[in-house]
């Protein structure tokens, strides 16, 4: 998938709403650019945790149910 934006004449660009998106990216959240020599690559800088994302491969992959699931863990193991 490509796409684009445009540099305005202060060098700002607006980030297309799909990457907005797969970043989950809101307004004052802070993005890291890095180049390397396989090209430019941008992460969002005060959502470290997103970049491990699927890495343990545990749970269902359904974020919001795997939350509810360890909440009602927790709850079982100090209602005792």
């Amino acid at each position: 998938m490509k796409l684009r934006s445009k540099i305005t004449s202060k060098y700002q660009i607006t980030i297309p709403k799909e990457i907005r998106d797969s970043l989950k990216l809101s307004m004052e959240d802070v993005i890291e650019w890095s180049i390397d020599e396989q090209g430019i690559h941008i992460e969002s800088a005060n959502k470290p945790f997103l970049k491990y994302k699927g890495f343990l491969n545990k749970g269902s992959t359904d974020t919001k149910s795997d939350i509810k699931k360890a909440w009602e863990e927790r709850a079982k193991r100090y209602s005792k």
